[in-house]
């Protein structure tokens, strides 16, 4: 078996606050998204930079609360980016690891958390 991607899935309740913070904050793009029918949950594809993401408003597909690991590259611009957008609801700092790393972590409105982690040079 070889791997070719892995793409995390994360549990949202509300579209419009996903989009506020993943798309308007975080800079990701909307690849493709489905509902069954109107008024039903919906689930898309996102990506930034080599990352995927899913996100879903179903409530079998994944639980609040995740976690998601990224190594990346051009953390400190990253972060500033996001502080200079100025989100009402994160304000995340940019601090040493003890593995070796800067790492920028945010909590998304459903309180899942991206760690985004750029290895110190």
């Amino acid at each position: 078996m070889t791997v070719e991607k892995t793409i995390p899935i994360l549990r949202i309740f509300d579209f419009r606050k996903a989009v506020e913070f993943y798309i308007d904050w975080l800079g990701f793009e909307i690849i493709w998204e489905h509902r069954f029918e109107e008024n039903f949950p919906i689930y898309l594809e996102i990506a930034k930079g080599g990352l995927t993401l899913h996100l879903s408003e179903h409530h079998g597909d994944a639980t609040p609360g995740a976690k998601v690991f990224v190594w990346c590259k051009d953390l400190k611009a990253y972060h500033q980016q996001l502080i200079e957008k100025n989100y009402k609801y994160n304000k995340p700092g940019l601090e040493e690891t003890f593995y070796g790393s800067w790492v920028v972590e945010v909590i998304d409105p459903f309180h899942n958390k991206i760690s985004f982690n750029e290895k110190k040079e």
